[in-house]
């Protein structure tokens, strides 16, 4: 299967009083078409910043983006304008991402007008209708105003907004998150459905492992800005390699009350993402750390087939 996005070295720094914040730090990775890639961690560690600068909401400080073959690591405003049909967003507060002042039918239907698809009234309304079908935005809704729907309605807004120039990559950055559990079960189901049925891609950005390995093929752990675990969705619920990823899976409430919870607790602060030195950067908080690990950084290397792992010390600590 051919990857549709393929991302090598992607590095995002901010500057700050203090000096260059590293939001994103050398991070690689692919995505074969029509499959998800689930983006986790804890908040602050890059994931959304990832997802805008793929999508050039953000541009990059250094590194390479292919999508379809093409490297779009540096366009012009023209074919970023282009571009924008093949890749769309999905944000987390589906209420401050679209404006209030704006119908339902208005706020669907806008990116017809701006790349002039349309040549009618007519035609606009029916392509309007035609996507409020498939994400279950009842007719009746297409008056309506932002503030008089619920958050599961407004999420299907912004799904239909994407999903009119018939994109083929979407970023979700964290599209459930605010939604109550019944209606992110709807959103998730839906959003599956669109995948088989368009052959869409996606990059699911989300703090919710037991959402993230429902929805995805392959997942990414980042810590402070860099990719610290790897592998296919089903592979790294069974075996976690990097300590961080262990602690994150413990984390996941269960069901089974005969479960014995062995809860891995994090201890010590977080390493500044500031002007960070060349080290692991979770190895202040890492009961395995050594001399090495703060001395330099892990790279992300294979440590079973299809499966990374930045650790210096994974293979002595898993029998690998």
């Amino acid at each position: 299967m051919e990857n549709l996005v393929s991302v090598r070295n992607l590095k995002k720094y901010f500057n700050t009083k203090e000096g260059q914040l590293h939001a994103v730090d050398g991070v690689n990775f692919d995505i074969p078409t029509g499959t998800t890639l689930g983006v986790v961690g804890e908040s602050g560690c890059g994931k959304s910043t990832l997802g805008r600068v793929v999508l050039h909401l953000l541009e990059k400080t250094d590194g390479q983006i292919f999508f379809d073959g093409k490297d779009i690591s540096d366009v012009t405003p023209k074919e970023l304008h282009e571009l924008r049909r093949q890749m769309q967003i999905i944000f987390q507060d589906p209420f401050s991402s679209i404006d209030p002042r704006m119908s339902v039918s208005q706020l669907i239907g806008e990116p017809l007008k701006i790349y002039k698809l349309v040549k009618s009234k007519e035609e606009y309304n029916k392509r309007v209708k035609e996507i409020m079908d498939i994400v279950g935005l009842a007719s009746r809704l297409e008056n309506s105003y932002p503030h008089e729907l619920d958050g599961g309605r407004r999420q299907r807004i912004g799904i239909g907004r994407a999903l009119i120039l018939n994109p083929r990559f979407i970023v979700c950055d964290e599209p459930v998150s605010a939604l109550d559990v019944s209606i992110q079960a709807q959103i998730l189901n839906l959003m599956q459905d669109l995948q088989q049925e368009r052959k869409l891609t996606y990059i699911f950005i989300t703090h919710n492992l037991s959402v993230v390995k429902h929805i995805s093929n392959d997942i990414m752990v980042m810590y402070l800005g860099t990719a610290v675990e790897k592998s296919e969705s089903k592979e790294l619920f069974k075996h976690q390699y990097h300590p961080y990823t262990k602690a994150l899976i413990s984390a996941i409430p269960r069901i089974d009350i005969d479960h014995k919870m062995e809860r891995i607790l994090l201890k010590g602060e977080l390493a500044s993402p500031i002007n960070p030195p060349d080290a692991c950067r979770f190895a202040p908080r890492c009961n395995y750390a050594c001399d090495v690990c703060r001395q330099s950084m892990p790279p992300l290397e294979e440590v079973t087939p299809g499966h990374f792992v930045a650790c210096h010390r994974v293979r002595e600590l898993n029998d690998l």
